[in-house]
C-alpha cells in the first residue's frame, strides 16, 4: 500500500514537471515567434522605403542604371523570398545582399551634393536610418530569444520534453559576410568647413 502511494506520487510530481517544462517551451516558442515578427516589420518597412529612394536618386544621377538596378533587384528578391515564406537563413541572404546593394547605392551617392541636399532625399535617409537601426536591435533581440530557447531543447531535462512533443532548434538571423554585417551607412550631413589657420600673431619688435 505504502509503496503504491510512492509511487502514485512519484508519477503525480513527474506529470507535474513535464506539464511545466512543456509550457516553458511553449512560451519561448512562442518568444522566438514575436521577436522574428518584429524584424519583419521593419524589413518590409525597408522594402516599402527603397522604391521612392531610387526614384529620388534617379532624378539627379539616370546614368548611375547599373547601380539602381541592383538595388531594385535586390529589392525584389528579398520581398519576393519574404512573401513565398522563405527561411530564415533565405531571408538572412536575401537581405544581405539588399544591404550590400544599398551600400554601393550610398557611395554613389557622395558624388552629387545637389542630390545629398533633396529635402525629400534627406528625409528618406533620415527614415532609412531609423529602419536600419530597428533591424539591427530587432536581430540582436531574435538572436538572444533563440539561444535561450535552444539552450532549452538541447540541456537535460527539457530536451527529453523537447524531443517527445516535437520542439525543434530555432534557426539564427545571421550575417555571411563583414560586408553585410555592417548596416549600410546613409548618413549624408555636409562635413563643417575648416578655415586655413592664420598662425600666430606677429611679434613686434623692442623698440
Amino acid at each position: 500500500m505504502i509503496a503504491a502511494i510512492i509511487i502514485g506520487v512519484i508519477v503525480v510530481i513527474l506529470i507535474i514537471v513535464f506539464i511545466a517544462i512543456y509550457n516553458g517551451l511553449v512560451g519561448l516558442r512562442n518568444q522566438v515567434k514575436n521577436a522574428w515578427a518584429q524584424i519583419d516589420v521593419q524589413l518590409k518597412r525597408r522594402h516599402d522605403l527603397i522604391p521612392n529612394l531610387v526614384e529620388t536618386v534617379k532624378g539627379y544621377a539616370a546614368h548611375e542604371r547599373g547601380t539602381l538596378e541592383a538595388v531594385t533587384n535586390a529589392r525584389n528578391l528579398a520581398q519576393s523570398v519574404a512573401t513565398s515564406g522563405g527561411s530564415v537563413p533565405q531571408r538572412a541572404q536575401a537581405e544581405g545582399e539588399l544591404s550590400s546593394a544599398l551600400a554601393r547605392l550610398m557611395v554613389v551617392v557622395e558624388n552629387y551634393p545637389n542630390l545629398k541636399a533633396n529635402e525629400n532625399f534627406l528625409a528618406l535617409q533620415e527614415e532609412l536610418s531609423s529602419t536600419e537601426n530597428k533591424i539591427s536591435f530587432s536581430r540582436q533581440f531574435y538572436n538572444d530569444t533563440v539561444l535561450n530557447f535552444n539552450n532549452k531543447t538541447q540541456m537535460f531535462p527539457s530536451n527529453v520534453v523537447a524531443g517527445m512533443t516535437g520542439f525543434k532548434a530555432a534557426e539564427f538571423f545571421e550575417v555571411k559576410s563583414e560586408e553585410e554585417r555592417a548596416a549600410p551607412k546613409v548618413s549624408f550631413t555636409t562635413p563643417p568647413q575648416v578655415t586655413p589657420s592664420q598662425g600666430p600673431p606677429p611679434i613686434n619688435p623692442k623698440p
